[in-house]
């Protein structure tokens, strides 16, 4: 039925189509028309399927037409990898290197760079002529009435035009258009800088949360060696009448209890893996060997007075240079605006080459060919607008402003951000005084309590205490040496750094 009314509504239109013209179709124009509606009418439900569609409800996920290609693509869309060497035992400027060479968020800063660096190129362009060509050719033929007869009249055309076009001067819209481009090339430069700034430091941090990991695991294996043995004299005592059972299912809790915080540690040792693969930009489950922790050597103090490092801070961090190249920016299309209170003059030259060739029915062909075209100058002046030009001028003042305000906020946010990462790294430099004091103290107190249970002068509670402070203790120390890495490279990037070529990388 469907289709009965659809083949109806068909005919209807041939109809209509037949009386339009005049019913003037020749033989087989009908059934010409009738096939072509039938497709028509096929295709109609066709193009309705192919059609794409938003989900028909929201209590249910979408699966439409061009899923399935999607799904395919994105299968297909394989990310480059690095190639690391297993065997190699990477530093942390090696890392780096990688990191900035082959980390995709570079590559997505570069080519924006690259485009507003473009987008200069083409605001410059506005400082010279355009010329444009074009190749016209037809032929006209028709009836021209002269007397009492109509005569075939046919004429072939042949020209190549050119199209000049120049603005001689127009009071600083174009330079105030190549001004704003030329600063905004300039802050997509800081921000490619910028972007460089903190993939260092991403490196950095999970560089040096890696080393914590592989330091705890290294502290805590020696725990479980601690536990094990004090387990290994609690029952010596025990077979020897000299010992309890509860003090051997004490030790042996504690040695329990030792393994299970060495699985922990094992399991941060992967995330760090990961999240440090994940910062040089490939997959988490690269193998890759980094320096331990205790090959490295911390600082013990700061060669550098907070002072110092805001003022580098305030005069080199990318992003506060953006800040002020968002300024020149925006001061630029000030001056745009208000160039438009001025008129422009523009000149046009289109001058053309023409060939013509005619025939006329009775005569032979007849030709002419010649040079045409025409020169204009106008002088453009917008007299009255409705006060755009003023809003338009208000609106990029008040932007100037406001990237100005900008440039304050942005001051007082590096000043206290270098502040805090100044006073940190000087907190990180105590706590790891206080951490080897306190590692030897407790490494000191372990022994002497082991040797003492071993003589049966001390208790295994006090052992097992003992021990637990030496747990801690590592802990601390490897935190606390880590920790002052960490400082040292925020500190770093807090003050811009890690990305000046003169400067020195975050000492290992």
């Amino acid at each position: 039925m469907i289709f009965q009314s659809r083949m109806r509504m068909a005919r209807i239109r041939i109809d209509q189509l037949s009386l339009r013209c005049g019913g003037d179709f020749r033989p087989g124009s009908a059934r010409v028309l009738t096939r072509a509606a039938i497709v028509l009418v096929l295709l109609l439900p066709a193009s309705r399927a192919l059609a794409q569609n938003a989900p028909v409800s929201p209590d249910h996920p979408w699966h439409g037409l061009g899923e399935a290609r999607i799904e395919a693509d994105a299968r297909n869309f394989t990310e480059p990898k690095l190639n690391f060497d297993p065997e190699k035992t990477y530093s942390l400027p090696e890392l780096i290197n990688l990191a900035e060479s082959d980390n995709p968020e570079t590559r997505v800063a570069w080519e924006r760079a690259r485009a507003q660096a473009a987008a200069w190129g083409v605001a410059r362009s506005e400082l010279y002529p355009t010329v444009a060509a074009a190749a016209l050719s037809g032929v006209d033929r028709g009836q021209v009435y002269l007397g009492d007869r109509f005569f075939r009249q046919t004429i072939a055309d042949f020209q190549v035009a050119l199209n000049l076009n120049y603005t001689i001067f127009d009071f600083g819209v174009r330079a105030g258009r190549i001004n704003a481009a030329k600063a905004e090339a300039l802050a997509a430069n800081f921000a490619f800088n910028d972007t460089h700034r903190n993939v260092i430091y991403r490196v950095e941090q999970a560089y040096y949360q890696l080393l914590n990991a592989s330091g705890q695991e290294e502290a805590a294996r020696a725990n479980l060696s601690n536990a094990q043995a004090v387990q290994q004299a609690a029952e010596e005592r025990l077979k020897n009448g000299l010992a309890t059972l509860p003090d051997v299912l004490e030790a042996r809790s504690a040695t329990a209890q030792a393994e299970y915080e060495l699985q922990a540690v094992l399991g941060a040792e992967e995330i760090a893996h990961g999240n440090l693969a994940n910062a040089l930009g490939t997959i988490p489950q690269t193998a890759i060997r980094v320096q331990p922790l205790r090959e490295l050597t911390i600082p013990n103090a700061i060669d550098d007075s907070v002072n110092s490092a805001m003022d580098r801070a305030l005069a080199q961090r990318p992003d506060l240079l953006q800040r002020v190249a968002d300024v020149q920016a925006a001061k630029a299309k000030v001056k745009e605006a208000r160039a438009a209170y001025y008129p422009s003059l523009n000149f046009t030259a289109t001058p053309t080459a023409q060939s013509l060739y005619g025939l006329q029915q009775q005569f032979p062909w007849g030709q002419t060919a010649g040079l045409t075209g025409s020169m204009a100058f106008s002088l453009n002046w917008t007299v009255f607008d409705g006060r755009a030009r003023k809003n338009r001028l208000a609106q990029a003042e008040a932007n100037v402003h406001e990237a100005e305000a900008q440039i304050h906020v942005s001051r007082d946010q590096i000043a206290n951000e270098v502040w805090a990462a100044y006073s940190d790294l000087n907190t990180a430099l105590r706590q790891r005084e206080a951490a080897t004091a306190l590692l030897e103290a407790a490494d000191r107190s372990y022994d002497a309590a082991l040797e003492s249970y071993n003589y049966g002068l001390r208790n295994l509670l006090d052992v097992t205490a003992a021990q637990r402070i030496l747990a801690q203790a590592r802990s601390t120390d490897v935190l606390a040496r880590t920790q002052v890495l960490t400082t040292l490279a925020a500190l770093a990037f807090r003050a811009g750094d890690s990305i000046q070529s003169n400067a020195m990388k975050p000492r290992p």
